[in-house]
Parts: structure tokens; C-alpha cells; sequence
């Protein structure tokens, strides 16, 4: 299907179906300021296997932006009130960054929903210096727009060599495209939603299978940081991407697409 807007209560989500129906469902969830696109790279292996739903986080892509803020909460429940109108009784979920910590609060929250999780570059706690970053980021937005954030997120984004190479540059634009198009009420709500995270004394209670996918340089969400938490997340599996920083699925397509295509098989 093309991409369709779902009215879910008050706010809408845009969304997009690929793979075969009668396959497994697989939801997978962008970071903050990208969109369903950054899936791009996995999508051909993903759906061999599974029946693939993309959509666009509230305020990001084409989903309108309700006002904020917003709290992780409003997030998790997004993807159940998704699920129910698409008549999707449960599904696997993959999330990246902000993704990836809305796959927390679902394994956590609907497990009668959600089989399995892959969080990947995702943490579980805000620390004050975490908190920090996102009042000046959202005055910043407020003041001089989203492309006053690209060059600053790509330099977090990826490491240094991925954006000193020359054939980068598809990817680099791409994504600074993405940031640029995401509403600044969306990102201001959301980076709101993400100084309330306080999912790490909670990983224990997690009973679903649960992956842990982190690129080695992220600083974001650091791979001590996520080793930790597959630790504390009963049976979870952990994988580090060698030399790539936050957008481990942009950076290294090919290592996490192997990654999450054998922890898939072996499920």
C-alpha cells in the first residue's frame, strides 16, 4: 500500500504496509526527527519473512503534529491504537532511538500485544546531562527552524570516517532532508517526552524476547549503557555494530541486517 493516514482519536498517523499478507506483523519505529523512511535498508530482508507496518511518530513525517508536549506514554499508546485499527492483534516491533524506547514501554505495558522487541540504539534512563540536551535543542528549532539541528545531528549521528566518505553523501542528505521536514512542534514535543524516560528499573519486568542492537561509537546511547540493559532484561540478547555511532542501520545496513535477520531466525 501506499502510504495512508489512520485516524486514531484525536491525532493521525501516517503509515505503510509491505510484504505479503498472512506473514507475521512486524511494526518498526523511527528515531526522533527522521521517518518511516529510515528503514529503507531493511526493508527487502525484513519482508521476506514478515508483513511489514512503517509509520511516521506523531509530529514527524507526514503524521500532523497534535501540541505538546508530549510523554512516552501518548507514544506507546500511538502504536496500540494503530495495531487496533488496522485489527493487528499482536505484532514483533523494531524501534531505533526514540523507536526504540517506545519498544520498551510496550514490552513493559502490552505484552499481550507485543511477541518480541529489537531496541536498537535505544537507552532506558534520562541522566541530568542526557536532560540537558533537549530545552536548548528545542529553543534552538523554535527560534531558527529544523535546519539549524541537521549539521549537529549528523556529526551525533554518524561517526567521523561514514561522513568523510565520499560515498556517504546519499545517506548524509538523505537523513538531513528527514530532519528538516520533521515539524518543529513534533520534535519539541517528543524531545519533551524523552527527559521523562525512566524505563530502567522497570527492564526486569520484561517478559517478552528482547534484542539489543547499539553501533560501538554511539554516544547517545552508549554501548556500556545498553549491554546494561540487555543484563538487567530477563533472556535479552545484545549485539554491538562495530565502528558505526547512532544510525547503526544507516551506517552498517549490512551488519545490522544480519544481525536482525539471525535473531529473527532463531526466534
Amino acid at each position: 500500500m501506499n502510504t495512508a493516514i489512520v485516524e486514531i482519536g484525536e491525532i493521525s498517523l501516517a503509515c505503510r504496509i509491505d510484504g505479503d499478507a498472512g506473514k507475521p506483523w512486524l511494526i518498526l519505529s523511527n528515531s526522533l526527527a527522521t521517518d518511516h523512511s529510515m528503514w529503507s535498508p531493511q526493508l527487502d530482508m525484513l519482508t521476506a519473512s514478515h508483513q511489514v507496518l512503517r509509520y511516521d511518530t506523531r509530529g514527524h513525517g507526514a503524521s500532523p503534529a497534535p501540541q505538546g508536549p508530549y510523554a512516552l506514554a501518548d507514544l506507546v499508546g500511538d502504536v496500540i491504537g494503530l495495531m487496533d485499527k488496522l485489527e493487528i492483534q499482536t505484532a514483533s516491533f523494531m524501534g531505533l532511538s526514540l523507536g526504540g524506547i517506545t519498544s520498551l514501554g510496550l514490552a513493559l505495558d502490552h505484552a499481550d500485544r507485543i511477541e518480541r522487541i529489537i531496541c536498537c540504539d535505544g537507552r532506558a534512563d534520562a541522566p541530568e546531562i542526557y536532560k540537558q540536551i533537549w530545552p536548548a535543542n528545542i529553543a534552538r528549532a523554535r527560534e531558527a527552524g529544523m535546519d539549524a539541528l541537521v549539521e549537529p545531528t549528523l556529526e551525533r549521528w554518524f561517526s567521523e570516517p561514514f561522513r568523510a566518505d565520499d560515498a556517504s553523501s546519499p545517506v548524509l542528505s538523505a537523513t538531513g532532508d528527514m530532519i528538516r521536514r520533521t515539524s518543529v512542534e513534533g520534535y519539541a514535543g517528543c524531545a519533551a517526552a524523552l527527559m521523562g524516560l525512566d524505563y530502567l528499573p522497570r527492564l526486569p519486568e520484561i517478559s517478552v524476547p528482547a534484542l539489543y542492537i547499539v553501533g560501538e561509537t554511539d554516544p547517545a546511547a552508549p554501548p556500556d549503557v545498553m549491554k546494561a540493559m540487555a543484563e538487567q532484561t530477563p533472556g535479552a540478547d545484545f549485539v554491538l555494530i562495530p565502528e558505526v555511532a547512532h544510525l547503526s542501520n544507516l551506517e552498517r545496513p549490512d551488519l545490522f541486517n544480519n544481525a536482525v535477520r539471525d535473531w529473527l531466525d532463531g526466534q
